[in-house]
């Protein structure tokens, strides 16, 4: 039913005026204060997402919306170790490369680093530095990438 109004930009442009001086007496501000900051002081959520967020949880309820990341009892949860299956390496696997990746982030700043066997021999080696910026994911993930791409050149190479 709310679903519409946000669509209007006259509407949600209405709502959002009557939460912002709903948000102003909240706060005691001055009318100068954008409704934003206003949100921000009052800790209330802007009138919009909260529609959003109620139509959606709404369709959630109703079954319209088919959804895979939702909330779940405890008791319906599977347990990991009935969901994941961990395989160890044998010494007489089939695969030839090996590639072993590591991240880490710390005061000296962010990095990655990669190496890759091939049989039991060291072929490469490589190190890579992050701004710090950069969360201990991103340069694990730029350690999968580049690896895979070393992986990639290792392959091509042979074939020529």
């Amino acid at each position: 039913m709310w679903k519409s109004v946000l669509d209007n930009t006259s509407y949600k442009s209405k709502l959002i005026r009557i939460q912002r001086l709903i948000n102003i007496k909240i706060a005691k501000a001055y009318r100068t204060v954008s409704n934003e900051a206003l949100c921000v002081i009052t800790g209330l959520t802007p009138i919009n997402i909260k529609i959003q967020d109620t139509v959606k949880f709404y369709e959630c309820i109703k079954g319209y919306e088919n959804l895979i990341d939702r909330e779940m009892e405890a008791k319906y949860w599977t347990h990991p170790a009935n969901s994941v299956k961990i395989t160890e390496g044998q010494e007489d696997s089939k695969h030839t490369i090996h590639v072993y990746a590591d991240s880490s982030k710390g005061e000296h700043g962010v990095g990655s680093g990669i190496t890759i066997f091939a049989g039991s021999n060291t072929t490469d080696m490589k190190k890579y530095r992050l701004k710090w910026q950069c969360s201990n994911n991103q340069a694990k993930q730029l350690a999968i990438l580049k690896a895979l791409e070393n992986i990639q050149y290792m392959e091509t190479n042979k074939r020529t």
